[in-house]
């Protein structure tokens, strides 16, 4: 029987705006993100500045030069920098650091995790208080496959996502050094450790 990847076993308190949705297998949450956050916006408070599908805390920092495609959530006291892009589908928890040129689609990033400068997250979902360091990925798409679907291996198992496009899991506490990789389909637990340059491609013990 096919294994079963919960999002709660990776990540402690995912924010209760995703109640309903945190039992999806984390390819079927990405991949309907952007309907679950519209679903999301009609239930913020006064608290939130909202216009065109995109909301961001009236605490959160916003500098220049940031590119915002509906539909967004930024929580309290996120910082945001300068030149970053965010694609279709973002919801950023509290106390959310993104550094400088810094490219997210299709994501969830829980509360006080750091994603620094240069970096990608595409459709992943990144646990608290992780760190991503300068220039490391979260890939999403095999660009160099004719067979583009997605497996994930888990516990000595292959699992077929059935998607295309898919990223990440990253459980709290996690440490992603400079330039690593993380490469599609990448489930890591809690308190994982990725070296500086490392690539992560836990397919290849299937290969």
């Amino acid at each position: 029987m096919e294994q079963k990847i919960n999002v709660t076993d990776f990540i402690s308190n995912i924010s209760e705006h995703f109640k309903t949705s945190q039992d999806l297998p984390p390819w079927e949450f990405t991949s309907n993100l952007k309907a679950i956050i519209e679903r999301i916006l009609p239930n913020l408070n006064s608290d939130f500045e909202i216009m065109d599908g995109i909301a961001i805390h009236k605490s959160t920092v916003v500098e220049k030069g940031v590119t915002i495609k509906r539909p967004f959530i930024a929580m309290e006291n996120c910082t945001i920098a300068a030149n970053t892009y965010f694609r279709e589908g973002v919801f950023l928890d509290k106390s959310v650091k993104i550094g400088p040129s810094t490219e997210v689609k299709s994501s969830i990033i829980c509360a006080g995790t750091a994603i620094a400068h240069l970096n990608y997250i595409g459709n992943s979902i990144i646990g608290q208080n992780v760190n991503f360091e300068a220039g490391s990925i979260a890939a999403n798409h095999y660009n160099e496959r004719d067979d583009k679907r997605i497996w994930i291996a888990y516990n000595n198992e292959l699992i077929d996502t059935g998607v295309e496009k898919f990223g990440a899991l990253v459980g709290d506490n996690s440490r992603i050094g400079a330039n690593g990789v993380l490469s599609p389909g990448t489930i890591l637990n809690k308190n994982a450790i990725v070296k500086r340059l490392e690539l992560i491609d836990q397919q290849q013990c299937f290969l």
